[in-house]
Parts: structure tokens; C-alpha cells; sequence
């Protein structure tokens, strides 16, 4: 667990709380200190990455720490810069809008990679979300410089409105894809009662139609047949004729 890419995301965590007593402690000496101890939290957000997967050494320790360790970095600096906001470019307060969008989808999207992991679906960083990080980390560390180059800190919040446009988009296509999920999951659970039903329904046994009794053909009455009368009896004894007396 305690291998050189666990190692470096903890070093990530354990400089944060260095970096934000730089709101009490204003010394440029410090605040140099801040932002260089920034600046190689945020090389090891790539090097950590990048040496586990060349040793081999990827861990569910280092997926599951890596993420948080990135977003304490970046929510401290972003607060660290909104409690010494001399020396902006534009109007202080209009700084907050792109902070403000920046913390709002880093916890978009914890909540639905939280969400999709207990069911077993990844939510992969996209090349756009990359380049946001770039654009965030190079614009958080040249606000922090500020106190060396005033121009680093003009130049920082241009970048830094840069990357709240590229957050925004980010996270509304990682929201696109889980409610995409969401929807065949329900469309899923719509179709099998249906599905069930029709199952049941080819397996049940036709029922029985009641026989329709069919009238009985009335049959033709028989007439009675003719008796026939008794043929007479030819007579079998002869008349006799009286002999004619002469």
C-alpha cells in the first residue's frame, strides 16, 4: 500500500495545511514557500498517475485517494486566493464566480462518480477534462506568485475564467453520461413487468372455452304409416252356378 505513487498523493495531502496558513502568515517568504510547495503538489498529481501505472503498482488505496487528494489541493488554493484577493485584475469579487463554479462541479462530480460506482460503471476523465486541470493548476499557482510578478496574477485570472468555462462543460457531460445510465436503468425496469406479464401469459394454460351447447336438430316428425288395407282373400270355393233345367 505504502508504495512511491501512494506516497507521493500523500505528500499532496499533507502540504495543504501548510499552504493555507499562508492567509495568516503574509510574509512574501512565506507566501513564496506556499506557492512552490503548490506547484510540486501539483507534479505529483501527474507523476503519481503515471508511476503506478509504469511499475504496475495501481491500488484501490491510490484510486481511492488520488481524487480527494486533488480537490483539497485545488478548494485550498482557490480559498487561500479568494482571502487575499489584493492585487486582482479585474473587480475582486467578480474572482468568486469562476471559484464558485470550479467547487461546484468538483462535488458534481464526486457525487455521481460516487453514485456509479456502486453499480459497478466507471465515469473515465475525458482529454478536455485534462486540459481543465492544466488550465486550473497553471492559473492557481500564478495567483499564488502574485507577490513575485503582479502580471502573474493578472494572467492567472484570465486562466483561471478559462477553466471554470472548461469545468463547466466537463461536468455537464460527466452529468450527460450518468443520466443517460439512469434512463436505461428505468426504461430497463419499465419493460420487465411488462415482459414478465407476457412470460406468464405464453406459459399459462389456454383455458378452456365453455362448449356452446348446440340445439338438437329437430327431427322430422314421422307420419304414421299408411296401414294398408288387407288385401281380400280371393275366395277359394266357387259359386257354383245352378245347372240350367232343361
Amino acid at each position: 500500500m505504502y508504495n512511491l505513487p501512494n506516497i507521493l498523493t500523500l505528500s499532496r495531502i499533507a502540504v495543504i495545511p501548510l499552504i493555507f496558513v499562508s492567509i495568516y502568515w503574509t510574509s512574501f517568504v512565506w507566501a513564496m514557500f506556499a506557492g512552490i510547495l503548490f506547484v510540486a503538489a501539483s507534479i505529483t498529481d501527474y507523476l503519481d498517475g503515471y508511476l503506478a501505472r509504469a511499475w504496475n503498482e495501481t491500488s484501490a488505496f491510490g484510486r481511492l485517494l488520488d481524487p480527494i487528494a486533488d480537490k483539497l489541493l485545488v478548494a485550498t488554493a482557490l480559498v487561500v486566493i479568494l482571502a487575499k484577493g489584493e492585487g486582482s485584475m479585474y473587480n475582486w469579487s467578480l474572482t468568486v464566480i469562476p471559484v464558485f463554479v470550479i467547487l461546484c462541479r468538483e462535488i458534481l462530480v464526486s457525487g455521481l462518480r460516487e453514485f456509479l460506482r456502486e453499480v459497478n460503471v466507471g465515469l473515465p476523465v475525458t482529454k478536455l477534462a485534462k486540459w481543465k486541470t492544466a488550465f486550473q493548476m497553471t492559473a492557481l499557482a500564478m495567483m499564488l506568485f502574485r507577490q513575485l510578478w503582479i502580471g502573474w496574477s493578472y494572467l492567472g485570472e484570465v486562466l483561471l475564467w478559462v477553466a471554470a468555462v472548461l469545468t463547466f462543460i466537463t461536468g455537464y457531460q460527466y452529468y450527460q453520461r450518468s443520466l443517460e445510465y439512469v434512463k436505461g436503468e428505468e426504461s430497463k425496469k419499465a419493460a420487465k413487468p411488462a415482459k414478465v406479464k407476457a412470460e406468464v401469459k405464453a406459459e399459462a394454460p389456454a383455458e378452456a372455452k365453455p362448449a356452446v351447447k348446440k340445439a338438437p336438430a329437430k327431427k322430422a316428425a314421422k307420419k304414421p304409416a299408411a296401414k294398408k288395407a288387407p288385401a281380400k282373400k280371393a275366395s277359394t270355393t266357387k259359386k257354383k252356378t245352378p245347372a240350367k233345367k232343361a
